[in-house]
This record gives structure tokens, sequence and C-alpha cells, in this order.
């Protein structure tokens, strides 16, 4: 077969594929996951049933096949933030700002009950953990970043930290978090902790922090659940 014409249907086919994760990731937005079928997928998208069937079995997997392509162009953006900062401190920060405003603008939660779970979720999960972890590393050997704990564990809190940007009302509530988020990270940090923990060493046996008006200490140690 001429390699114009293989070219042509390779196309042809990554075109009919991007269209129907396109109009099924629109109809679950306008009508909801439970009233969209193969049917609608095929009319929307001006392909037959029995060729939509070719390329994939069921709205299930249209849908992860549309997630898995997010994940690649969300890791893509966040690559692209690290390439446009200078140095590791720089770096992790633009990193972890554009995984913030990624999490507050595609925030679903129908979605959500479906698609994050699965083998795909855990590798991209894995991919995500390890190069947040590698620019913490980099922070670290250059002094940007705290060294008292493993970068693996920053890097887990980060990403855990940062997932409560998809309930927050506004950018400017997501930069707010970002902020808090490295100041965990700061050598700085590290001081204040090894100090907070003698500060508690000292205290006497009693002392639970009941003198805080309203339960203010037992409501800070509440967190939101993760979705």
């Amino acid at each position: 077969m001429p390699k114009l014409w293989t070219e042509t249907i390779e196309e042809h086919r990554r075109a009919v594929h991007d269209a129907t994760l396109d109009t099924t990731a629109a109809l679950v937005h306008e009508h909801g996951l439970a009233a969209v079928t193969m049917s609608k997928i095929a009319a929307e998208t001006g392909i037959g049933r029995a060729t939509l069937y070719k390329y994939f079995p069921d709205v299930e997997a249209i849908l992860v096949a549309w997630h898995e392509r997010q994940i690649s162009r969300h890791l893509r953006q966040l690559a692209a933030a690290r390439d446009q900062a200078v140095g590791p401190g720089p770096q992790l920060e633009a990193v972890l700002t554009m995984y913030a405003l990624i999490q507050h603008e595609h925030h679903d939660t129908e979605l959500a009950a479906l698609l994050h779970r699965g083998e795909h979720i855990m590798r991209a999960q894995q991919q995500l953990h390890d190069f947040i972890t590698g620019l913490i590393t980099e922070g670290a050997a250059a002094g940007d970043i705290r060294d008292d704990v493993a970068p693996t564990e920053l890097a887990a809190y980060c990403l855990h930290a940062l997932t409560a940007a998809g309930g927050v009302p506004s950018q400017a509530a997501v930069q707010r978090l970002v902020a808090v988020t490295l100041a965990g990270l700061s050598p700085a940090a590290s001081t204040s902790d090894s100090r907070g923990a003698s500060n508690t060493a000292l205290r006497p046996a009693g002392f639970a922090g009941s003198s805080l008006p309203g339960g203010q200490l037992s409501q800070f140690g509440r967190t939101r659940p993760v979705s």
C-alpha cells in the first residue's frame, strides 16, 4: 500500500477517534453520564453505529480513552510549565501552580467516580509523583527545598494538598493554596518544625490545646475527603 494512502487512512482514523472522544465528553457534560448512549454518540459524531463499535466497545471505553488523552495533555502542560521557569525552586512553583489550576478547572464529580480508577490512573499517578519528586530532589540539592523530609514524601504532600484546588472558588484562592503548600517546602519550614517539636516536648503533660476558643484545634486537624 502506498505510504501516502496509509498516512491518509491513519489521519482519518485519528480524526474519527478524536471526534468521538470530544463528542462523548461534550454529551456527558451536557446531559449527564446516564443519558449518553452509543447511538447518541454515533449520531452526534456523524458516523454509523457499526463504525463506532469498530473503535470502542462501549461508552465507558470511550470515556477512559478521553481521560487518558486528558492526562497526557496535562502532563505536557506540567512539563511546559517547568521548561518555562529557570532554577529548581521556580520550576517547582510553576509546576505546582499549573497542577493546582488544572485541578481547579477540571473538577467533575460524576466523571471522577467512573474514571479515577484502573491501571491508567495508577500509571498516571506514579508518573506525576515521580515528576514532582524529581523537581523536589533538585530543589533540595540546590538549597531551595527542605532536605529533612524525603522528596517522595514531600511530593505526596504537595499532590494531596493541591487536590483541594478543585473545591476553591477562584484562581486567587488557588494561588493562596499554592503559596501555603510551598511554605511547607521551604528550608525555613524545617527549622520551624524542629522548634515546634521542641516546644511540644516541653509542654505540661495535661496540655491539649483546650484553651483555644471554639474548638479551633480540632477543626484544624480535620481533612477534606479527596475525590
